[in-house]
């Protein structure tokens, strides 16, 4: 209490504090001293009311709580009389056990009385529900059915209630209504038929397909309430509970697994396509039988049926398993294609399950896979395995079949342009193009994965393309008469390897999602161009053979005194290559190229070997303009022939050559020489020798001071210009030789 006081004083003087801030405040003392009586007036007349209120409740209660007391003594006193009336009561009740066995007794026979009528109608009612079953009247059947077993059942429940215990009654009640049972299984067989025949029920009689449905809940009504009644007294019928419901659903399982397991017509042996058709009739029967559900059957079902999901389901179902099977079977390349192909695109597809019918009533995202990813990932590597076995076996026999043409006496076929081709290069990739058209239809990953393959097989490929067309330059070696057509086909195979570059930048271009070049792209590459200039080569060869007599002419006594050798050389290149424009681009120009590099190589190869020796200046000059003419002749069939930049230069350096041996004044040798060399610094000190050698009129110190002045003054080569001299080799004499020329020149002496 002191401290309440005093936390009243200290919460006073604050107050007081607060009103007196200011002098002015002074005046008001008395009217503040005033409202604060008011208040307090007040709080102390809301304390007295409030104490007051509680006051009464206590007094309110404490009566009741005296009352209570009263009364628990009288209820008190109350069991007691009742407890004793009880203990004197015990022996009446057990009197009164007959009485209750009397109850009971009555009940049953009031029951029995009750069904007396149906009891003895029973045979009766049995022949007429049998009859109606076979006449297909399954509501009816069913409502006589019912009156059956409702019969035997009530009977049953009082003979239970009478004596659970006596198996004898309840035995002569089953015998006696052994029939029942039997035509409850009749009627289920003839539901069981029904729902087999759904599909077809549903299209022409909709009402047999309901009436079915009613029973099946008629009887799950009755199983609900039986088993209901088993849970309080322990009693159930025989047959109960049927379980309709979980068997009709069982029955539309089976019959959806029947229709799907059904639709394979034919075998292998008996179509290739078989597996195609299987799984056309397949989508076919399932789009089908969904739309009859969504229009029709639905119709048929009680809404909480959830039938069109139920049945979506069903065939989803079905149709994995059906497709799980065929993957388990030994299937072929294009078979497990065509089965990828609809498992992945087909089956979701608004040809299938992806319908616009369909689609308002399922997520067909929501479905799981029809085959397993492990499964799907085994049939593409099996599919990749046999394709790799495949594609082998076709390329060999592609190139194989090819060899035989190349023996033909006939020309081969010529494009729209007018060059030569082979059907090779278009049977080749019309088989990858089919083979990758399947690839994208399964996805672009196993896409990428085939034209990989196909890529890797072509590299492989052509290495065997390039050992054969040099097996067939060998073979036309060892009897230049065979083949007839050896030019033609030889021309074709180059321009195969064009058509291969072409057709492979168009596969990539429709079938790879990456322009990067690939190591096997590079390898491709390099081995095409190998096959055309070894093509190029060998058909060069097939030129300079034709020449080798009239290229030895050249730079000898016979080619002073006058020879046609290079009148026929240019003759017989021009020939050849009215045949060698049927070689495409860039391969005719290369070849051009390479002819004209060996024409003026052969002919300065003749020069290097020192034929001949000019005696005097008129041989010289003779022979220099002699040169100088036929270089022209050169230049002349090349420009012709539409050779490259370098004509000009490759055929100058005959007539450098020739002003070299045109030169009368031999102290200017070496400016002459020099200027050869600046024009082409690959030549070496071997060339100059052999050149001064075939001019005749060098003395030895003049070639020695040549050649020491050029090599201390050596021009280098950059080889940014086409070589001509480099490959070039001057003979040397050995001693066999020596000996070899001095006996031909003793004999000739002795002639």
């Amino acid at each position: 209490m002191e401290e309440t006081s005093r936390e009243a004083v200290a919460t006073a003087v604050q107050r007081v504090a607060g009103m007196l801030q200011r002098s002015d405040q002074l005046d008001k003392v008395e009217q503040y001293r005033r409202r604060e009586a008011r208040k307090k007036a007040s709080v102390e007349a809301r304390l007295k009311a409030a104490i007051q209120s509680q006051l009464d409740g206590v007094r309110t209660g404490l009566t009741q709580l005296h009352s209570a007391l009263l009364d628990v003594k009288d209820i008190q006193s109350s069991l007691a009389d009742v407890s004793k009336d009880w203990k004197q009561s015990i022996n009446t009740i057990e009197n009164l056990k007959d009485v209750k066995d009397a109850v009971v007794q009555h009940s049953q026979l009031a029951s029995a009385v009750e069904n007396l009528k149906n009891i003895f109608s029973v045979p009766e009612i049995v022949a007429q529900t049998q009859q109606l079953i076979e006449q297909a009247e399954l509501l009816q059947a069913h409502r006589k059915l019912m009156e059956l077993e409702c019969s035997r059942d009530d009977l049953m429940y009082e003979q239970y209630r009478m004596d659970s215990k006596n198996t004898s009654d309840m035995n002569l009640i089953s015998i006696y209504f052994e029939d029942v049972q039997g035509l409850s299984d009749e009627l289920a067989k003839q539901l069981w038929m029904v729902l087999q025949r759904s599909m077809l029920t549903v299209r022409r009689d909709p009402t047999m397909l309901v009436s079915v449905v009613r029973i099946i809940e008629r009887e799950e009504k009755i199983d609900r309430r039986m088993v209901d009644r088993k849970k309080q007294t322990g009693f159930i019928p025989p047959g109960r509970p049927k379980r309709w419901k979980d068997k009709m659903f069982e029955v539309l399982e089976g019959t959806v697994s029947t229709r799907i397991e059904g639709t394979q017509a034919v075998t292998r042996e008996a179509d290739k396509m078989w597996l195609v058709r299987l799984l056309e009739i397949t989508r076919k029967y399932v789009l089908d039988d969904l739309i009859v559900v969504k229009n029709l059957m639905v119709q048929c079902f009680p809404p909480h049926y959830n039938t069109f999901n139920r049945f979506f389901s069903l065939y989803h179902c079905a149709v994995s398993t059906r497709v799980k099977e065929l993957a388990s079977e030994d299937l072929e390349a294009n078979e497990i294609v065509s089965l990828l192909t609809w498992v992945l695109n087909t089956y979701k597809s608004v040809e299938m399950m992806g319908h616009p019918e369909l689609s308002s009533e399922c997520d067909i995202n929501q479905l799981e896979p029809l085959l397993p990813q492990d499964v799907v990932d085994d049939l593409l590597s099996k599919y990749i395995k046999t394709f790799t076995s495949n594609i082998t076996g076709w390329l060999r026999k592609a190139l194989e079949t090819d060899k035989k043409d190349w023996q033909k006496d006939t020309e081969p076929e010529a494009d729209q342009d007018g060059f030569y081709q082979t059907t090779l290069p278009a049977i080749v990739f019309q088989m990858f193009e089919q083979n990758l058209q399947v690839a994208a239809q399964i996805d672009g990953d196993f896409k990428e994965q085939v034209l990989k393959l196909c890529l890797k097989q072509m590299n492989t490929f052509l290495i065997r393309y390039r050992e054969e067309a040099v097996a067939y330059k060998e073979e036309h070696m060892r009897d230049r008469q065979l083949p007839q057509c050896y030019v033609q086909y030889m021309i074709a195979i180059i321009n195969n390897c064009q058509t291969f570059k072409e057709s492979i930048n168009s596969l990539k271009r429709k079938y790879s999602q990456s322009s990067q070049p690939t190591d096997s792209d590079a390898a491709i590459e390099r081995t095409l161009n190998e096959v055309a200039k070894e093509g190029c080569q060998f058909l060069l060869d097939e030129v300079f053979l034709d020449l080798e007599h009239h290229l030895n002419e050249l730079l000898t006594r016979k080619w002073l005194t006058g020879s046609h050798a290079v009148d026929t050389i240019c003759v017989t290149v021009e020939d050849y290559f009215n045949d060698f424009n049927k070689i495409k681009k860039p391969f005719n120009q290369e070849m051009t190229n390479e002819a004209l590099r060996r024409v003026v190589a052969e002919y300065i190869k003749a020069v290097m070997q020192k034929r001949i020796t000019f005696k005097n200046a008129d041989e010289r000059r003779e022979g220099a303009e002699r040169m100088i003419k036929e270089a022209d002749q050169f230049k002349f069939l090349f420009r012709k022939l539409a050779a490259g930049e370098d004509t000009d230069r490759l055929c100058g350096a005959i007539t450098a050559i020739a002003e070299v041996f045109k030169l009368t004044d031999p102290t200017l040798l070496f400016l002459e020489v020099t200027t050869l060399v600046s024009k082409y610094p690959d030549i070496r000190e071997d060339h100059i020798q052999a050149l001064l050698a075939v001019r005749g009129d060098a003395s030895r110190e003049m070639r020695q001071m040549i050649i020491g002045t050029l090599s201390e003054n050596k021009v280098s080569y950059t080889g940014t210009a086409q070589s001509i001299f480099k490959d070039i080799t001057v003979p040397t004499i050995t001693m066999t030789t020596m000996t070899t020329m001095t006996s031909m020149a003793t004999a000739k002496l002795l002639k």
